[in-house]
């Protein structure tokens, strides 16, 4: 075990800015989101994955916070979460681990799953890149929700740059029968559409995802196209069902109508 002395942290990027940096008031603030979500927890069916948006909270935490909520039903059923968002500030190619040994966040530090780095770490494109996470937003603004809803765990964080999907799927295929995880996939939808606009483009990328149709998701439906479409081709072909659970924009949560991001919340499950 590495001395927490030593130990190698990702610090916050976007506190007080995506998300509150104080728990207490992060704390409260997920509650809230949580507890104005109706869905049904109760489903017998294992979640395998889900897809959520990466915004500031006042903009998209609701919508995320309707896939989250489902993992309540059963919160010591995941022990690794592998977490997959677009790279936003660095242009690279490939998936980029990092050589960290945990993300540091406000309800504390998450593990990174260094034998899962390492299972992956053989594949051309798989690169260690700690500037692709030292300020990356999307996959951040997900660990407060984990924390909040799941016992303990550990992480592979892995931002996604330009690569195809069936690269991304690749990776995944080496991760897919890893006993008690979870997998994340962090993306917005369309951006700076006018509202109307926005609402036909993100109806038909939601049908898009729920149908597993990969081809027809673009870089203008979705800045997570690269880490979505590579999920699909991997859920498509081991059966999984896909649900749409939330499907709207910054103009319906926080935002003006002239300009909006869409946000789209769906969950994976495991066909009986």
């Amino acid at each position: 075990m590495i001395p927490a002395s030593s130990q190698v942290k990702r610090l916050p990027a976007v506190a007080d800015q995506f998300y509150p940096a104080d728990a207490i008031r992060l704390k409260k603030m997920l509650n809230d989101f949580l507890t104005q979500v109706d869905v049904d927890t109760s489903s017998a069916e294992k979640i395998k994955a889900l897809i959520v948006p990466h915004a500031g909270y006042i903009y998209s935490a609701a919508i995320a916070a309707s896939a989250y909520k489902l993992l309540s039903q059963n919160p010591d059923e995941y022990k690794q979460v592998i977490l997959l968002g677009p790279s936003h500030r660095l242009s690279f190619k490939g998936l980029a681990i990092s050589s960290a040994d945990c993300y540091s966040m406000p309800f504390g530090d998450i593990k990174i799953n260094n034998k899962l780095n390492k299972k992956i770490n053989t594949l051309p494109q798989v690169v260690k890149r700690d500037d692709a996470h030292l300020q990356e937003h999307s996959l951040e603004v997900q660990l407060p929700f984990l924390q909040t809803l799941l016992k303990e765990f550990s992480l592979l964080p892995l931002v996604v740059g330009d690569c195809k999907a069936d690269e991304v799927s690749e990776v995944l295929e080496l991760l897919w029968d890893e006993p008690n995880t979870l997998f994340i996939i962090s993306s917005d939808l369309s951006h700076y559409l006018p509202y109307q606009t926005a609402i036909e483009m993100d109806k038909n990328t939601a049908l898009a995802i729920v149908e597993m149709q990969p081809e027809k998701i673009n870089y203008e439906h979705a800045c997570g196209r690269n880490p979505i479409n590579g999920f699909l081709l991997s859920a498509d072909k081991h059966s999984l069902r896909a649900q749409l659970l939330d499907l709207r924009n910054s103009g319906d949560t926080a935002g003006l109508h002239d300009r909006v991001v869409g946000y789209g919340a769906f969950v994976f499950t495991e066909q009986k």
